[in-house]
């Protein structure tokens, strides 16, 4: 999995702002819907839906949402950093502020959970999410996430 082929820059938000979990969860919502020419209304419900069967919430101010979609050819993310952390119901009952919601073919199987274990354990890295937490620019948390991943896929 290259962080290139799944995340886009434009599918980054470096300073969102959102009071609660259902509103993070429209705001990632929007930007899939944004840049993978889906229906907001459609992601946003896929996420809550996986919500409703237990918090994405990993730990550490991590949470990695993620939906299997209809209308979606590959896999696709988007990472959003809230200015302000909310309680997401992590397993460490932290507030959150790292998302990456991952979004994967309705067909999809097997690599939809590969990716996510990749995903988690790229995100328990304190150092990477303390620079994910600096970073100021798309291009930024871009380069941050892309070296990791080729790093720990090796």
């Amino acid at each position: 999995m290259l962080m290139g082929e799944i995340l886009d820059r434009a599918a980054i938000a470096p300073r969102a702002s959102a009071p609660n979990k259902r509103q993070v969860l429209a705001v990632i919502a929007d930007i899939a819907a944004r840049n993978f020419g889906l229906e907001a209304g459609e992601v946003l419900d896929a996420l809550a839906e996986r919500e409703q069967a237990g918090s994405t919430g990993v730990g550490y101010g991590v949470a990695v949402p993620h939906a299997r979609l209809e209308g979606l050819e590959r896999m696709r993310a988007v990472f959003v950093r809230l200015e302000h952390p909310v309680d997401f119901g992590a397993i460490d009952d932290q507030p959150v502020d790292l998302f990456f919601a991952l979004f994967s073919p309705a067909e999809a199987g097997s690599e939809h959970l590969r990716a996510l274990a990749r995903v988690s354990r790229l995100l328990r890295q304190g150092d990477l999410r303390e620079q994910l937490r600096q970073a100021r620019t798309p291009d930024a948390i871009h380069v941050l996430l892309a070296q990791d991943i080729r790093s720990t896929a090796a």
